[in-house]
C-alpha cells in the first residue's frame, strides 16, 4: 500500500452562540474525526465580533492539522462539520460587504502547506487572517510550538 503524503493544515475556529467552549471542542474533536490527526491546539481567546455587530462575543482557537486531504476535500468536509453543527446560510453584511452573523461554529482554512490557492470559494492562505487577532495571536501560539 502507498502511504499518502501528509500535509499540514492550519484552521481558524471561531463561536458565538451557545455553550461557545463546547462548540470549540465539538469542531476540535469533528475535525480530528473527519479531516485529520489535530496535532496542535491554541488556547482559547475571547473577541468581539468582527465584520458586523453583534451582542455576542466570540471565542477563538486555532488548530494545526495533519491530513491526506486535499484543500477542495478540507473545504468540504470542513463546511460539513459546520453544518451538522446547525451553522445557517449568511446573508450579506453591509460594512464589508461580505457575510457575517451569529454563529455556533466557523472553520477557515488559513493556511495548508506553503499553497497558495485562489478560488472563487477557496483563497490560501485566507485573504483575511493578517488583519484578524483572533486568527493572528492564536496562529502564532502554536507556531512557536513548531520550533
Amino acid at each position: 500500500m502507498i502511504n499518502k503524503k501528509q500535509h499540514q493544515v492550519f484552521l481558524g475556529l471561531g463561536s458565538n452562540l451557545g455553550d461557545k467552549e463546547q462548540q470549540l471542542l465539538t469542531a476540535i474533536q469533528l475535525v480530528g474525526e473527519r479531516v485529520g490527526q489535530v496535532v496542535r491546539q491554541s488556547s482559547f481567546m475571547e473577541t468581539e465580533p468582527w465584520g458586523f455587530e453583534s451582542d455576542n462575543k466570540f471565542l477563538n482557537a486555532v488548530i494545526l492539522c495533519e491530513t491526506e486531504k486535499t484543500p477542495r476535500e478540507v473545504l468540504r468536509l470542513t463546511q460539513q462539520i459546520e453544518r451538522d453543527m446547525g451553522r445557517k446560510k449568511m446573508v450579506n453584511c453591509k460594512l464589508t460587504n461580505r457575510k457575517y452573523k451569529d454563529r455556533p461554529i466557523d472553520i477557515d482554512i488559513l493556511l495548508y502547506d506553503d499553497l497558495t490557492v485562489d478560488e472563487p470559494d477557496l483563497k490560501i492562505p485566507h485573504p483575511l487572517m493578517y488583519e484578524r487577532d483572533f486568527v493572528m495571536k492564536p496562529l502564532a501560539e502554536i507556531r512557536k510550538e513548531e520550533r
